[in-house]
């Protein structure tokens, strides 16, 4: 385990953090989801209080680069991990049994088009979230910058 991972924060929910746990303890194996093959954790520092965070989300790969979605289920806002990232982009990745550090990168226009085609691809009910709201939910491409110690 990463020192990064011993210190993180989980989600206030107990089911996101409970999933958290679950991917630490079987390298993604033993998680409970419905696009389980899908699912990554991504550790960020809070933008407001420093400490390091993690939630589990699903990701599309792209290359050696992953794809995410800030969708929160169709929310009129954006979720906070997201606002963490878009202030701070340094990120960690832990992606099965392999953790590393990465940047996030905000997608814009043709680019941010064309992944939110292979998202919705992958996985369908982004679209239904789109409906549901009127703001652009954030595209990110996450890149590794170093492999970790993990």
């Amino acid at each position: 385990m990463h020192a990064i991972e011993a210190t993180a924060l989980d989600s206030p929910s107990e089911f996101v953090a409970n999933q958290a746990r679950q991917y630490v303890a079987s390298n993604g194996a033993g998680i409970e989801h419905p696009f389980a093959d899908r699912v990554f954790l991504l550790y960020f520092k809070g933008r407001k209080s420093g400490k390091i965070r993690r939630v589990p989300l699903v990701c599309v790969e792209d290359g050696d680069d992953l794809l995410i979605v800030a969708s929160k289920g169709g929310a009129d806002h954006h979720p906070a991990w997201f606002l963490n990232i878009d202030a701070d982009p340094n990120v960690w990745v832990r992606n099965k049994a392999d953790f590393y550090e990465a940047h996030a990168t905000t997608l814009q226009g043709g680019e941010r088009a064309e992944a939110w085609a292979k998202l919705v691809a992958a996985m369908p009910f982004f679209a239904d979230y789109e409906q549901k709201t009127d703001r652009v939910m954030p595209v990110v491409r996450l890149s590794r910058t170093a492999r970790g110690a993990g």
